[in-house]
């Protein structure tokens, strides 16, 4: 599967950069209850999550990267290390970088809570991006995707061209990054369908255009199927 995904993917044009993104995988919720909304909360990945994050690691080893980078959350941070020690042309000592600008959305007050206990019409009004809703001490998702397509701006001035960089972040923050690319608008931005580990790649040429060319690709490796409700 791996190989004829990879062999599909166009060559990177010369004035272009390449953006791999990479969802973290499967999470132990707190409580261990799926459908709890934990955000930004540095919860660790279950046994199956940190498989996933090494199947990931492993599809992009065909690829040459310049660099990695992830959140600081620490969910992310093991994706991104798993992609890291995948590139053989990278030393030993170099590590992945890590920026906040990745950081999964803010849930604030809504830690904890399921969307039952949120409220089903509250929780729909701020996925429909109805800032009156953002939780207290959270963020909305037009917050998000400002800071997120701040942090891809920079790593973007960092690679040169014709080349290709790793983002390993969150649901949150790939759908920020995958809707600017492919236009979607905010309120619809809770229906890019994001998989755990799953791999995007969006190519940015010169001028600002951005070009989806692999959107939620899982690589098929025998994995159960992750549990995602709650993040």
């Amino acid at each position: 599967m791996a190989s004829s995904i990879a062999s599909k993917l166009p060559p990177i044009a010369a004035n272009a950069r390449r953006v791999f993104m990479v969802r973290h995988g499967e999470v132990i919720p707190p409580g261990g209850v799926h459908g709890v909304h934990y955000g930004d909360l540095d919860v660790d990945l279950s046994p199956l999550g940190k498989k996933e994050a090494t199947a990931a690691g492993q599809f992009l080893f065909q690829y040459k990267l310049h660099s990695v980078w992830s959140s600081p959350l620490s969910r992310a941070v093991y994706g991104a290390e798993e992609v890291r020690k995948e590139q053989k042309s990278f030393s030993p000592t170099q590590k992945q970088n890590t920026l906040p600008g990745f950081s999964e959305l803010c849930r604030g007050a809504w830690r904890g809570k399921t969307k039952e206990e949120i409220g089903l019409d509250t929780y729909a009004k701020f996925n429909d991006c109805d800032e009156s809703v953002t939780p207290d001490g959270g963020e909305s998702i037009m917050t998000v995707k400002t800071r997120v397509m701040g942090a891809l701006d920079q790593i973007l001035e960092g690679t040169p061209k014709g080349e290709a960089t790793c983002v390993v972040s969150h649901l949150w923050v790939t759908r920020s990054m995958i809707s600017d690319a492919l236009g979607v608008e905010p309120g619809k931005m809770n229906e890019v369908d994001v998989p755990t580990a799953s791999i995007s790649c969006v190519d940015y040429e010169d001028g600002g255009s951005a070009q989806v060319v692999m959107k939620g690709f899982k690589p098929d490796v025998g994995l159960k199927k992750s549990k995602d409700t709650g993040n």
